[in-house]
């Protein structure tokens, strides 16, 4: 008798194995057609010199290796050029926005998670409303408040300040203000050459005026999404630590350092990752307001990969600008979850330097 249940549990769990790979094949069949191959496929264009003319996969299109990726890294020619301004553009572009989002986003989730403020609902909403509308609209709103004689411009006018050519001015914004205090060549230590083809004083240059405005405008619209993360989390925290180091003596930037930061450190790094993968991913503001203009200062890897593949027909190598981007974003990814990695050693010591101490025999 007890060897027939034996057997007849076996039977059970193997039913239940079979019943779990039922349910989760849909999910893996429509992955791997919509996801995986088209990946798949991505990676054999990028290692052939396909021009959109017919299927990339016949025996007529010239495979070439490895050289639509060294031709970005290696070759001398505008290919390089353009992709290492590329990506001279978005590193200052992920440099400002992510701080400046997650900051933004921190200060506003605890805005509203205060018990005291009166209407939370309506800031909450006014704060994540840009984050639900639509870029396209949004970026033209702005081409308009950036224009030559556009709101923004009116407004630097009132106080005082010409404003800038928004979107005809390709100088950085380094050399602007090297600019107002009469520098306007460069050294020619910067101008004689630096890595990757570009000189150092390209890229030194700082982003563009135009550039600044699309950064303005991400931000803007990103940090409500990030703002209801942190809130979600603050939400979470214990409201006996709060309370425990205030009766402690802790100033409301202590509280925030040692207690608030600690305990929300998971979502920290999530809204970390999440805006570092999509500023390295900036296209539609970009294609709307600049297509990579004034003078290729706003052109971005995930624009110059379009505009490669679509506008040339270079397929391939706007194919292998893609996988490039991927593993830049991989790369970044996995050091910022290194950097960010507790360390057991110094977990002790974590979230208790509110305790007093207690005199020896008392």
């Amino acid at each position: 008798m007890a060897i027939h249940v034996a057997r007849r549990g076996r039977g059970v769990r193997g039913n239940e194995k079979v019943a779990g790979w039922l349910f989760v094949a849909p999910v893996i069949v429509i992955l791997g057609l919509f996801l995986l191959l088209p990946i798949l496929m991505a990676l054999w264009v990028s290692l052939t010199d396909w021009n959109g003319q017919g299927s990339p996969f016949t025996a007529k299109v010239p495979f070439v290796g490895a050289d639509n990726y060294t031709r970005l890294f290696t070759e001398e020619g505008l290919a390089r050029r353009d992709f290492m301004t590329s990506i001279r553009n978005n590193a200052y572009y992920v440099a400002i926005v992510v701080p400046t989002q997650t900051v933004l986003a921190l200060g506003l989730a605890l805005v509203v998670n205060n018990r005291m403020l009166r209407g939370r609902g309506f800031f909450r909403t006014a704060f994540y409303f840009p984050s639900v509308t639509s870029s396209v609209a949004i970026s033209v709103v702005f081409l308009f408040l950036f224009a030559n004689s556009g709101a923004v411009n009116a407004l630097l006018g009132m106080v005082g300040v010409e404003g800038p050519q928004w979107f005809a001015d390709s100088r950085g914004v380094l050399h602007l203000l090297l600019g107002a205090v009469g520098v306007d060549s460069p050294p020619a230590a910067l101008a004689a050459g630096g890595p990757l083809g570009l000189s150092w004083w390209e890229w030194l240059s700082g982003p563009s005026v135009a550039m600044i405005s699309i950064i303005s405008l991400v931000v803007w619209t990103t940090s409500g999404t990030f703002m209801l993360m942190f809130l979600a989390a603050l939400q979470n925290v214990p409201s006996a630590l709060d309370e425990a180091s205030t009766l402690d003596g802790a100033s409301r930037w202590q509280r925030l350092r040692h207690v608030t930061l600690p305990m929300i450190k998971p979502t920290m790094f999530l809204v970390l990752t999440l805006g570092l993968i999509g500023s390295w991913q900036v296209f539609d503001q970009v294609y709307v307001m600049s297509q990579g203009e004034p003078a290729k200062t706003t052109l971005t890897p995930a624009y110059l990969s379009y505009r490669t593949a679509f506008r040339d027909f270079d397929y391939g190598s706007g194919a292998a600008i893609s996988f490039v981007l991927f593993l830049i974003i991989i790369g970044l990814t996995l050091l910022q979850r290194r950097l960010m990695a507790d360390r057991e050693p110094d977990a002790p010591r974590r979230g208790r330097w509110w305790r007093r101490r207690v005199p020896e025999g008392g």
